[in-house]
């Protein structure tokens, strides 16, 4: 499936007119619409898993298993904080980041652990053009993305506790009373509004696996 160009060209090309004959202001031509509504979400995965579940992972070899004409489109994240180079997210400052809230340049987000993560409006724009879209999201916030997508899938990364305190404990990134903490919370339920379509994806196994499950969700998208 071939998507059309999201960004078309304003204006026509003009033809070589000649010097005497008045040149037309481009005012007069109209202005193309790049901003859409919000659609229902029915090509949206909203990915969700504890911290240290491996989603980043799986959507890194999710986007190696793509055609190049596969219109399959993971949205990158802002963060207030750098990404480590393991995730594909942009660092903003919490000032900018707040100036985009209030201009309205994220179509979801939400706070964390003393950060604030977003989602940019670009994603209605992918969806209305009939894209499979997933954005990596957070448990906690699940009600108000199915509110504002009712039509989207969630689908949660599980891991056994076991290991992924061994992933928390091998990335170095939290101190062992964090490690503890984010445990806690995965093993935690979360609600989950009645018509939302939810699938769970383990990952125990090699992050292939889970991978291609992932991708196959996409694909099943693609062919509804």
């Amino acid at each position: 499936m071939t998507l059309p160009d999201p960004f078309p060209a304003p204006f026509p090309a003009a033809s070589p007119a000649p010097s005497a004959a008045p040149v037309p202001s481009p005012s007069a031509a109209p202005l193309p619409t790049f901003v859409t509504p919000p659609a229902s979400g029915a090509r949206l995965i909203y990915l969700m898993g504890a911290s240290g579940s491996g989603k980043d992972t799986l959507l890194r070899l999710l986007r190696a298993h793509l055609t190049d004409d596969e219109p399959v489109l993971v949205a990158h994240r802002y963060i207030t904080r750098d990404s480590g180079g393991t995730e594909d997210a942009l660092r903003l400052s919490t000032e900018e980041f707040a100036r985009r809230a209030a201009l309205g340049c994220f179509a979801l987000r939400w706070a964390s652990h003393g950060l604030h993560y977003g989602i940019g409006i670009e994603i209605d724009t992918w969806l209305a053009y009939g894209a499979a879209v997933i954005v990596n999201g957070s448990r906690e916030h699940l009600e108000q993305a199915h509110a504002r997508y009712p039509a989207m899938t969630a689908v949660e990364i599980t891991v056994d506790p076991a290991r992924l305190a061994e992933r928390l404990a091998g990335r170095g990134r939290e101190s062992a009373e964090q490690i503890v903490q984010r445990l806690s919370r995965a093993t935690q339920a979360f609600a989950v509004p009645q018509s939302c379509a939810l699938k769970r994806v383990s990952n125990d196994a090699e992050p292939e696996a889970a991978a291609a499950t992932l991708l196959g969700i996409a694909r099943d998208m693609l062919a509804r």
